[in-house]
């Protein structure tokens, strides 16, 4: 487990953004000898691992069996994190200082996010004469900041820490003002194009680390851990099965993107599969399931008032298997994980929020829309969300590995009102 999570470090180091996120795992992805395919051509599928790629910031790879059965298991991550988008036109200089226009993406947790040292990756668009091209980049070092007020100019901080995501988020780079973003960038990056657009992202520069090796303090925790461990237990798990990974962007934004969960990627993948191996689509569908992984939230040391009666554990208790009213989990779905647990020894428990929260819906239950499938929502618990430095346990993210690895090898038939194990 010691390798596992160290590994995990450096992946929360190395998924900046989604552009990083898929970039990283597309190189290891090609290190286990997976193949890509293109969208815009026909596939021909003799090879039995393969990955295909959507607007450089989602993925979704598969492995083909030799004996070839109708069902799909799909396990869903997603590759995007709270951080903040920057506008186009960034520069302004404003009271002695140069900053940048940004906006959050997703729901971050707004003061957690200040004092922190910040850097900038994603996708550039470069003009090479009469043709564009993209780059994926990453500064990694810290370029910018985002300063609070002293407790000594605003008696209201400890009490009443009300920010305004246009006045307060916004962040410094440096006190020249006739520096700019541009600059920075071409200077950093050794660029000879001109950069023609971007879709770019600050994100916390800050190291991922273990603390008395029971806990992982670090930015990216939702949901970089899931979609490490679901790529852990995806790789090379070639079974009868037809094993799907496929890790989506947007999902802080809802989903509504040309490559997130809410769109025909998944199901587009899907009929291209089963029209080149020969399968029934509907048939497949019908005996196969989706499992959603994302995080949720554990019992808080200092409130317990936030946590639902029986079904809200503390970090290093497993996995979990999340039942909302707006969730995708039923009782035939979590049979099939909760034995997958118990067969192989691994901790888990439902978790359910309060009434009175409001949760979000799932990356399945976006998928849903599209095609219909057996479906089943699981959690790592966490502490801090959409803040700029998460809080995980150590054990969670690793039973969670292990658990999708065996879903990937299990056996199992859905008929005649019964689950059959092979």
């Amino acid at each position: 487990m010691k390798e596992f999570n160290n590994e995990l470090l450096k992946l929360l180091k190395k998924c900046s953004c989604p552009f990083t996120c898929i970039k990283e795992i597309k190189e290891i992805l090609k290190n286990n000898n997976y193949e890509e395919l293109n969208e815009l051509n026909s596939w021909n599928l003799s090879n039995n691992k393969y990955f295909v790629i959507r607007n450089d910031a989602s993925l979704i790879a598969f492995n083909i069996p030799k004996n070839i059965t109708n069902q799909f298991k799909i396990i869903s991550t997603h590759s995007d994190t709270p951080a903040f988008t920057i506008k186009p036109n960034p520069d302004y200089y404003e009271n002695g200082y140069l900053k940048l226009n940004i906006a959050p993406y997703g729901g971050i947790l707004n003061y957690g996010f200040m004092d922190r040292p910040m850097s900038i990756a994603g996708r550039l668009i470069l003009k090479d004469n009469n043709t564009l091209k993209k780059e994926i980049i990453d500064l990694k070092e810290t370029v910018a900041v985002i300063p609070s007020i002293a407790i000594h100019q605003n008696d209201a901080a400890n009490t009443n820490l009300d920010l305004n995501t246009d006045v307060d988020l916004m962040p410094i780079i440096s006190l020249n003002k006739n520096y700019s973003l541009n600059k920075l960038l071409q200077e950093k990056l050794k660029l000879t194009k001109e950069i023609y657009d971007f879709d770019l992202f600050l994100y916390p520069n800050e190291e991922p680390q273990i603390i008395n090796n029971e806990l992982i303090l670090a930015p990216r925790i939702d949901n970089i851990t899931c979609t490490y461990a679901a790529l852990k237990a995806f790789l090379n798990n070639i079974n009868d099965s037809i094993n799907i990974l496929a890790i989506f962007n947007s999902e802080e934004i809802g989903s509504n993107t040309f490559e997130g969960a809410d769109s025909n990627f998944l199901i587009d993948t899907l009929k291209k599969i089963c029209k080149e191996l020969k399968l029934d689509l509907g048939t497949t569908l019908a005996n196969s399931l989706i499992i959603s992984a994302d995080n949720t939230h554990a019992k808080h040391p200092n409130h317990d008032e936030l946590s639902d009666h029986t079904n809200t554990p503390t970090l290093n208790n497993g996995i979990l298997i999340t039942k909302e009213i707006n969730g995708t989990t039923n009782s035939i779905t979590s049979s099939i994980f909760k034995k997958v647990c118990e067969d192989n020894n691994i901790k888990y428990s439902y978790y359910t929020s309060r009434n009175d929260f409001t949760g979000g819906s799932t990356q399945a239950g976006v998928s849903l829309k599209h095609l219909s499938i057996n479906s089943l929502d699981v959690a790592l618990p966490m502490l801090a969300m959409h803040s700029s430095m998460e809080l995980i346990g150590i054990n969670d993210t690793y039973l969670l590995s292990e658990a999708m690895s065996k879903f990937y090898q299990i056996k199992y038939k859905l008929e005649n009102n019964q689950i059959t194990f092979k």
